[in-house]
Protein backbone atom coordinates (compact mmCIF):
# COMPACT_ATOMS: atom_id res chain seq x y z
CA UNK A 1 0.00 0.00 0.00
CA UNK A 2 1.38 3.46 -1.14
CA UNK A 3 -0.71 5.34 1.82
CA UNK A 4 0.46 6.11 5.06
CA UNK A 5 -1.20 7.84 8.19
CA UNK A 6 0.59 10.12 10.47
CA UNK A 7 -0.03 11.58 13.69
CA UNK A 8 2.17 13.72 15.89
CA UNK A 9 0.49 16.04 18.99
CA UNK A 10 1.50 19.39 18.66
CA UNK A 11 1.54 22.51 21.18
CA UNK A 12 -2.45 22.99 20.47
CA UNK A 13 -3.30 19.21 20.18
CA UNK A 14 -5.98 18.79 23.12
CA UNK A 15 -6.24 15.07 24.83
CA UNK A 16 -9.39 14.35 23.14
CA UNK A 17 -7.88 14.99 19.99
CA UNK A 18 -5.06 12.77 20.97
CA UNK A 19 -7.44 9.95 21.30
CA UNK A 20 -9.27 10.59 18.19
CA UNK A 21 -6.39 10.33 16.32
CA UNK A 22 -5.32 7.21 17.68
CA UNK A 23 -8.32 5.77 17.16
CA UNK A 24 -8.12 6.57 13.59
CA UNK A 25 -4.39 5.34 13.54
CA UNK A 26 -5.58 1.80 14.73
CA UNK A 27 -8.63 1.92 12.44
CA UNK A 28 -6.32 2.06 9.20
CA UNK A 29 -3.72 -0.59 11.30
CA UNK A 30 -6.42 -2.54 10.65
CA UNK A 31 -7.49 -2.04 7.56
CA UNK A 32 -3.76 -1.96 6.05
CA UNK A 33 -4.18 -5.71 7.44
CA UNK A 34 -7.41 -6.95 5.50
CA UNK A 35 -6.11 -5.22 2.49
CA UNK A 36 -3.25 -8.24 2.97
CA UNK A 37 -0.15 -6.03 3.82
CA UNK A 38 1.46 -6.27 7.55
CA UNK A 39 0.97 -2.40 9.21
CA UNK A 40 4.12 -0.73 9.99
CA UNK A 41 4.59 1.58 12.46
CA UNK A 42 6.87 4.30 12.75
CA UNK A 43 7.84 6.21 15.55
CA UNK A 44 10.22 8.67 16.32
CA UNK A 45 10.66 9.82 19.92
CA UNK A 46 12.75 13.22 19.97
CA UNK A 47 13.90 12.67 23.61
CA UNK A 48 15.45 9.39 23.03
CA UNK A 49 19.42 10.33 22.20
CA UNK A 50 20.80 6.70 21.15
CA UNK A 51 17.50 5.14 20.09
CA UNK A 52 15.13 7.95 18.24
CA UNK A 53 13.66 5.92 15.57
CA UNK A 54 11.70 2.42 16.54
CA UNK A 55 9.70 0.19 14.05
CA UNK A 56 7.49 -3.00 13.86
CA UNK A 57 4.98 -4.81 11.97
CA UNK A 58 2.24 -6.38 13.37
CA UNK A 59 -0.54 -9.15 12.13
CA UNK A 60 -4.47 -8.78 13.48
CA UNK A 61 -3.54 -5.43 15.22
CA UNK A 62 -7.52 -5.61 16.18
CA UNK A 63 -7.44 -8.22 18.31
CA UNK A 64 -5.15 -6.38 20.96
CA UNK A 65 -6.22 -3.25 19.77
CA UNK A 66 -6.68 -2.44 23.39
CA UNK A 67 -3.26 -2.95 24.25
CA UNK A 68 -2.44 -0.79 20.61
CA UNK A 69 -4.47 2.06 21.80
CA UNK A 70 -3.07 2.59 25.43
CA UNK A 71 0.85 2.47 24.39
CA UNK A 72 0.56 4.58 20.98
CA UNK A 73 -1.47 7.43 23.20
CA UNK A 74 1.23 7.45 25.72
CA UNK A 75 3.45 7.44 22.75
CA UNK A 76 1.75 10.48 21.68
CA UNK A 77 0.99 12.43 24.75
CA UNK A 78 4.92 12.09 24.95
CA UNK A 79 5.72 14.10 21.49
CA UNK A 80 6.27 11.05 19.60
CA UNK A 81 5.22 11.23 16.04
CA UNK A 82 3.65 7.78 14.78
CA UNK A 83 3.38 6.32 11.41
CA UNK A 84 1.32 3.69 9.99
CA UNK A 85 2.31 1.97 6.55
CA UNK A 86 1.66 -1.15 4.78
CA UNK A 87 5.10 -2.04 2.86
CA UNK A 88 5.26 -6.00 3.15
CA UNK A 89 2.56 -8.35 2.23
CA UNK A 90 1.45 -10.89 4.26
CA UNK A 91 2.79 -14.05 4.36
CA UNK A 92 0.13 -17.43 4.28
CA UNK A 93 0.52 -19.70 7.18
CA UNK A 94 0.65 -22.49 4.77
CA UNK A 95 3.81 -21.37 3.05
CA UNK A 96 7.44 -23.44 4.19
CA UNK A 97 9.14 -19.94 4.57
CA UNK A 98 7.17 -18.75 7.26
CA UNK A 99 9.54 -20.62 9.75
CA UNK A 100 12.33 -18.47 8.91
CA UNK A 101 10.38 -15.64 10.24
CA UNK A 102 9.74 -17.53 13.76
CA UNK A 103 13.36 -18.65 15.06
CA UNK A 104 13.45 -17.40 18.38
CA UNK A 105 17.45 -18.61 18.18
CA UNK A 106 17.25 -14.96 16.35
CA UNK A 107 15.07 -13.29 18.63
CA UNK A 108 16.27 -9.80 19.59
CA UNK A 109 15.72 -9.67 23.10
CA UNK A 110 16.34 -6.08 23.16
CA UNK A 111 13.72 -4.71 21.10
CA UNK A 112 10.81 -2.44 22.89
CA UNK A 113 7.83 -4.41 24.08
CA UNK A 114 5.40 -3.21 21.80
CA UNK A 115 7.51 -4.73 19.12
CA UNK A 116 8.92 -7.61 20.95
CA UNK A 117 6.81 -9.93 18.26
CA UNK A 118 7.24 -10.27 14.38
CA UNK A 119 3.75 -10.30 12.69
CA UNK A 120 4.28 -13.77 11.20
CA UNK A 121 4.44 -15.07 14.89
CA UNK A 122 1.57 -12.63 15.90
CA UNK A 123 -0.36 -14.63 13.31
CA UNK A 124 0.93 -18.12 13.93
CA UNK A 125 0.67 -17.61 17.66
CA UNK A 126 -3.36 -16.42 17.59
CA UNK A 127 -4.24 -18.77 15.13
CA UNK A 128 -2.75 -21.82 17.47
CA UNK A 129 -4.39 -19.94 20.83
CA UNK A 130 -7.67 -20.62 18.80
CA UNK A 131 -6.77 -24.11 18.02
CA UNK A 132 -6.16 -25.22 21.71
CA UNK A 133 -8.13 -23.22 23.75
CA UNK A 134 -11.21 -23.54 21.25
CA UNK A 135 -12.17 -20.00 21.32
CA UNK A 136 -11.46 -16.61 19.66
CA UNK A 137 -8.16 -14.51 20.01
CA UNK A 138 -10.18 -11.19 20.62
CA UNK A 139 -11.97 -12.84 23.37
CA UNK A 140 -9.05 -12.98 25.69
CA UNK A 141 -8.96 -10.51 27.94
CA UNK A 142 -5.89 -8.43 30.08
CA UNK A 143 -5.70 -10.23 33.46
CA UNK A 144 -4.88 -14.26 32.75
CA UNK A 145 -5.02 -16.84 34.85
CA UNK A 146 -3.69 -20.33 34.88
CA UNK A 147 -4.89 -23.52 36.41
CA UNK A 148 -4.75 -27.08 36.06
CA UNK A 149 -7.66 -28.56 37.74
CA UNK A 150 -11.33 -28.13 36.19
CA UNK A 151 -12.55 -27.27 39.67
CA UNK A 152 -11.19 -23.90 39.25
CA UNK A 153 -13.28 -23.61 35.96
CA UNK A 154 -16.94 -25.14 37.37
CA UNK A 155 -16.14 -21.68 40.46
CA UNK A 156 -15.45 -19.69 37.51
CA UNK A 157 -18.17 -20.56 35.73
CA UNK A 158 -20.54 -20.37 38.50
CA UNK A 159 -19.28 -16.64 39.59
CA UNK A 160 -19.23 -15.43 35.80
CA UNK A 161 -22.27 -17.64 33.87
CA UNK A 162 -22.02 -15.11 30.84
CA UNK A 163 -18.61 -16.08 30.34
CA UNK A 164 -17.30 -16.93 26.90
CA UNK A 165 -16.45 -20.94 27.12
CA UNK A 166 -15.07 -23.24 24.21
CA UNK A 167 -17.02 -23.56 20.67
CA UNK A 168 -16.28 -27.13 20.58
CA UNK A 169 -15.61 -30.64 23.03
CA UNK A 170 -12.26 -32.04 23.59
CA UNK A 171 -9.88 -28.71 23.13
CA UNK A 172 -6.43 -29.58 24.86
CA UNK A 173 -6.40 -26.46 26.73
CA UNK A 174 -9.95 -24.74 27.58
CA UNK A 175 -10.33 -21.02 27.77
CA UNK A 176 -13.08 -18.47 29.87
CA UNK A 177 -13.66 -15.61 29.39
CA UNK A 178 -15.19 -12.72 31.43
CA UNK A 179 -15.50 -10.15 28.50
CA UNK A 180 -14.94 -6.41 29.80
CA UNK A 181 -15.04 -3.13 27.90
CA UNK A 182 -11.58 -2.59 26.98
CA UNK A 183 -10.39 -5.57 27.55
CA UNK A 184 -10.43 -5.51 31.35
CA UNK A 185 -12.48 -8.61 31.95
CA UNK A 186 -11.00 -12.00 33.37
CA UNK A 187 -9.20 -15.13 31.33
CA UNK A 188 -8.99 -18.66 33.19
CA UNK A 189 -7.58 -20.94 31.19
CA UNK A 190 -7.12 -24.74 32.13
CA UNK A 191 -3.52 -26.02 30.86
CA UNK A 192 -3.61 -29.36 31.79
CA UNK A 193 -0.73 -30.82 33.95
CA UNK A 194 2.70 -30.47 33.04
CA UNK A 195 5.26 -27.60 32.41
CA UNK A 196 4.83 -28.60 28.58
CA UNK A 197 1.19 -26.95 28.37
CA UNK A 198 2.43 -24.34 30.36
CA UNK A 199 5.26 -23.08 27.67
CA UNK A 200 2.86 -23.75 24.89
CA UNK A 201 0.11 -21.78 26.05
CA UNK A 202 2.46 -18.64 27.43
CA UNK A 203 4.55 -18.87 24.47
CA UNK A 204 1.07 -18.30 22.23
CA UNK A 205 -0.71 -15.68 24.93
CA UNK A 206 2.24 -13.20 25.27
CA UNK A 207 1.67 -12.46 21.67
CA UNK A 208 -1.61 -10.85 23.55
CA UNK A 209 0.54 -8.62 25.67
CA UNK A 210 -1.79 -8.81 28.77
CA UNK A 211 -1.41 -6.95 31.67
CA UNK A 212 -0.87 -9.91 34.14
CA UNK A 213 -0.60 -14.07 34.49
CA UNK A 214 -1.20 -16.00 37.50
CA UNK A 215 -0.90 -19.22 37.84
CA UNK A 216 -3.28 -20.90 40.19
CA UNK A 217 -3.16 -24.52 40.94
CA UNK A 218 -2.28 -26.94 43.46
CA UNK A 219 1.17 -28.10 45.25
CA UNK A 220 2.52 -30.46 47.36
CA UNK A 221 3.57 -29.05 50.62
CA UNK A 222 7.03 -29.85 51.92
CA UNK A 223 7.48 -28.51 55.18
CA UNK A 224 6.47 -29.81 58.56
CA UNK A 225 4.72 -27.13 59.51
CA UNK A 226 2.12 -26.82 56.68
CA UNK A 227 -1.39 -28.37 56.10
CA UNK A 228 -3.44 -29.30 53.72
CA UNK A 229 -5.19 -26.49 52.65
CA UNK A 230 -2.62 -23.95 53.81
CA UNK A 231 -1.52 -21.44 50.78
CA UNK A 232 1.91 -20.89 49.11
CA UNK A 233 2.97 -17.30 47.40
CA UNK A 234 5.98 -18.02 45.06
CA UNK A 235 8.96 -16.05 45.79
CA UNK A 236 11.38 -17.90 43.59
CA UNK A 237 11.56 -21.09 41.61
CA UNK A 238 13.79 -23.94 41.77
CA UNK A 239 13.07 -24.89 37.66
CA UNK A 240 13.51 -28.20 37.41
CA UNK A 241 10.83 -28.64 34.99
CA UNK A 242 13.67 -27.74 31.92
CA UNK A 243 11.83 -27.07 29.17
CA UNK A 244 12.85 -24.02 28.96
CA UNK A 245 16.56 -24.38 29.49
CA UNK A 246 17.67 -23.70 25.99
CA UNK A 247 15.74 -20.45 25.90
CA UNK A 248 16.35 -18.45 29.21
CA UNK A 249 19.24 -20.45 31.27
CA UNK A 250 19.01 -21.53 34.47
CA UNK A 251 21.56 -19.24 35.74
CA UNK A 252 19.32 -15.87 35.41
CA UNK A 253 17.43 -15.26 38.38
CA UNK A 254 13.30 -15.97 37.84
CA UNK A 255 11.02 -14.06 40.35
CA UNK A 256 7.86 -13.20 40.56
CA UNK A 257 6.16 -9.46 40.32
CA UNK A 258 6.45 -7.58 43.34
CA UNK A 259 3.56 -5.88 43.09
CA UNK A 260 1.46 -9.03 42.43
CA UNK A 261 2.67 -10.45 45.25
CA UNK A 262 2.24 -7.75 47.32
CA UNK A 263 -1.57 -7.63 46.60
CA UNK A 264 -1.30 -11.59 46.98
CA UNK A 265 -0.17 -11.32 50.41
CA UNK A 266 -2.28 -8.36 51.50
CA UNK A 267 -5.89 -10.22 50.15
CA UNK A 268 -4.69 -13.80 51.86
CA UNK A 269 -4.08 -11.63 55.52
CA UNK A 270 -7.92 -9.82 54.99
CA UNK A 271 -9.57 -13.51 54.78
CA UNK A 272 -7.39 -14.80 57.99
CA UNK A 273 -5.38 -17.27 55.30
CA UNK A 274 -2.92 -19.03 56.65
CA UNK A 275 -0.17 -19.16 54.08
CA UNK A 276 4.32 -18.93 53.49
CA UNK A 277 5.93 -17.44 51.25
CA UNK A 278 9.26 -18.85 49.87
CA UNK A 279 10.44 -20.98 46.43
CA UNK A 280 8.53 -23.05 44.67
CA UNK A 281 10.31 -26.69 42.97
CA UNK A 282 8.74 -26.73 39.79
CA UNK A 283 9.16 -30.81 37.73
CA UNK A 284 8.53 -32.31 34.72
CA UNK A 285 8.25 -35.59 36.12
CA UNK A 286 4.87 -36.34 37.64
CA UNK A 287 6.23 -39.52 39.51
CA UNK A 288 9.19 -37.39 41.33
CA UNK A 289 8.79 -39.47 44.43
CA UNK A 290 10.07 -42.60 42.50
CA UNK A 291 12.98 -40.89 42.37
CA UNK A 292 13.06 -39.57 45.99
CA UNK A 293 16.22 -39.14 46.50
CA UNK A 294 17.78 -37.04 43.84
CA UNK A 295 14.80 -34.73 43.97
CA UNK A 296 14.47 -34.53 47.78
CA UNK A 297 18.17 -33.40 47.93
CA UNK A 298 17.75 -30.59 45.11
CA UNK A 299 14.29 -30.00 47.90
CA UNK A 300 16.85 -28.94 50.52
CA UNK A 301 19.46 -27.38 48.82
CA UNK A 302 16.73 -24.72 47.16
CA UNK A 303 15.03 -24.82 50.45
CA UNK A 304 11.78 -25.09 48.69
CA UNK A 305 8.40 -24.90 50.47
CA UNK A 306 6.22 -26.10 48.13
CA UNK A 307 6.58 -28.82 44.49
CA UNK A 308 4.42 -28.59 41.11
CA UNK A 309 4.56 -28.84 37.45
CA UNK A 310 3.78 -25.12 36.18
CA UNK A 311 4.38 -22.64 37.90
CA UNK A 312 7.99 -22.02 37.06
CA UNK A 313 7.55 -22.35 33.66
CA UNK A 314 4.12 -19.62 33.35
CA UNK A 315 7.10 -17.51 35.16
CA UNK A 316 10.41 -18.44 33.37
CA UNK A 317 8.06 -17.24 30.13
CA UNK A 318 6.54 -14.17 31.65
CA UNK A 319 10.00 -13.01 32.11
CA UNK A 320 11.30 -13.94 28.51
CA UNK A 321 8.28 -11.91 27.09
CA UNK A 322 7.99 -9.24 29.89
CA UNK A 323 4.88 -9.80 31.52
CA UNK A 324 4.24 -9.48 34.76
CA UNK A 325 3.05 -12.62 36.53
CA UNK A 326 2.79 -14.70 40.49
CA UNK A 327 1.89 -17.79 42.15
CA UNK A 328 -0.42 -18.46 44.08
CA UNK A 329 -1.36 -21.95 44.84
CA UNK A 330 -2.89 -24.43 47.36
CA UNK A 331 -1.29 -27.27 49.46
CA UNK A 332 -3.34 -30.29 48.35
CA UNK A 333 -1.09 -33.23 49.82
CA UNK A 334 2.40 -33.32 51.57
CA UNK A 335 3.96 -36.53 50.28
CA UNK A 336 7.08 -36.50 52.26
CA UNK A 337 5.12 -36.20 55.35
CA UNK A 338 2.81 -39.93 54.85
CA UNK A 339 0.20 -37.70 52.86
CA UNK A 340 0.49 -38.65 49.37
CA UNK A 341 -1.89 -37.39 46.89
CA UNK A 342 -4.96 -40.03 47.03
CA UNK A 343 -8.37 -39.59 45.49
CA UNK A 344 -10.66 -39.72 48.23
CA UNK A 345 -8.93 -37.37 50.34
CA UNK A 346 -8.02 -35.10 47.64
CA UNK A 347 -11.57 -34.65 46.20
CA UNK A 348 -12.81 -33.86 49.86
CA UNK A 349 -9.64 -31.06 49.72
CA UNK A 350 -10.86 -29.70 46.39
CA UNK A 351 -14.07 -28.86 47.41
CA UNK A 352 -13.07 -27.26 50.32
CA UNK A 353 -10.40 -24.89 48.97
CA UNK A 354 -11.70 -24.62 45.34
CA UNK A 355 -14.10 -20.70 45.91
CA UNK A 356 -11.58 -19.27 48.03
CA UNK A 357 -9.03 -20.41 46.17
CA UNK A 358 -10.05 -18.39 42.91
CA UNK A 359 -11.59 -15.40 44.82
CA UNK A 360 -8.24 -14.48 46.38
CA UNK A 361 -6.45 -14.19 42.65
CA UNK A 362 -9.82 -12.24 41.17
CA UNK A 363 -9.49 -9.63 44.54
CA UNK A 364 -6.15 -9.17 43.58
CA UNK A 365 -6.94 -8.21 40.03
CA UNK A 366 -9.76 -5.63 41.28
CA UNK A 367 -6.65 -4.28 43.58
CA UNK A 368 -4.36 -4.03 40.49
CA UNK A 369 -7.28 -2.25 38.15
CA UNK A 370 -8.06 0.47 40.84
CA UNK A 371 -3.88 0.76 41.43
CA UNK A 372 -2.51 0.78 37.79
CA UNK A 373 -5.53 1.16 35.34
CA UNK A 374 -2.55 1.58 32.43
CA UNK A 375 -1.15 -1.50 33.09
CA UNK A 376 1.64 -2.64 36.40
CA UNK A 377 4.84 -1.03 35.99
CA UNK A 378 7.43 -3.71 34.02
CA UNK A 379 10.59 -1.60 34.77
CA UNK A 380 12.04 -5.12 36.41
CA UNK A 381 11.75 -6.90 32.91
CA UNK A 382 12.40 -4.49 30.26
CA UNK A 383 14.83 -5.15 27.76
CA UNK A 384 18.29 -5.79 28.72
CA UNK A 385 19.99 -2.87 27.44
CA UNK A 386 17.44 -0.12 28.90
CA UNK A 387 18.79 0.41 32.33
CA UNK A 388 22.32 0.71 30.98
CA UNK A 389 21.25 2.93 28.05
CA UNK A 390 18.84 5.10 30.57
CA UNK A 391 16.15 4.28 28.03
CA UNK A 392 12.26 4.80 29.49
CA UNK A 393 9.33 2.13 28.76
CA UNK A 394 9.10 3.01 25.17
Amino acid sequence: MKESFEFKKTDKTSSEAIIKNIDALCNYMDEVYRAGYYPKLTINRSWSEHNPVITGEFAKPNVYRWYLTRELKNLAEQGASITVSGEREKIPLDTPNLLDSLDEDEWDFTRKKLFLFRPERIDLSLDRLEHYTGTKSEDFQRFILFTNYDMHVEVFKQKFPDCICPSREGVQMPAYHHKMEDNRGVTLVNIGVGPSNAKTCTDHIAVLRPDVMIMVGHCGGLRNHQEIGDFVLASGYMRADHVLDDDLPLSVPVIPTYNLNFYLKTVLEQYNMTYRIGTVYTTANRNWEFAQKRTVQEIHMSRSIAIDMESATVAANGFRYRIPNATLLCVSDKPLHGKPKLSGAAQSFYQNSKEKHLEIVLDVIELVKKEYPGGLPNSSIRASNEPLMGGSGY
